[in-house]
């Protein structure tokens, strides 16, 4: 093997298994933390659902924006298990 035909054969293989799980927890957090969204002018969606809410007197966007973000991070936790089982082929 060359160090090239090294590295994408066997180091970069266990590179991303390793990395993986800290990915899709990091990824979950991006979610979960909408306020990064205001800094390229995108409106959080809590205070969409906030001021709707105040607006209409209801719970019910909030309730939406809860579900939404449940819906989301539900989405990257089995797409990231899916992941992790297709890489963790040494484990019985």
């Amino acid at each position: 093997y060359t160090k090239f035909q090294t590295f994408m054969r066997i180091i970069l293989p266990q590179v991303v298994k390793h990395v993986i799980p800290a990915t899709g927890n990091e990824l979950m957090t991006l979610v979960k933390d909408t306020s990064l969204a205001q800094v390229i002018a995108v409106e959080e969606l809590y205070d969409v659902a906030t001021s709707a809410g105040s607006k209409y007197f209801s719970t019910v966007p909030i309730i939406v924006a809860a579900l939404f973000y449940l819906i989301m991070n539900t989405i990257v936790e089995v797409s990231f298990k899916v992941i992790e089982k297709k890489l963790d082929y040494y484990k019985i």
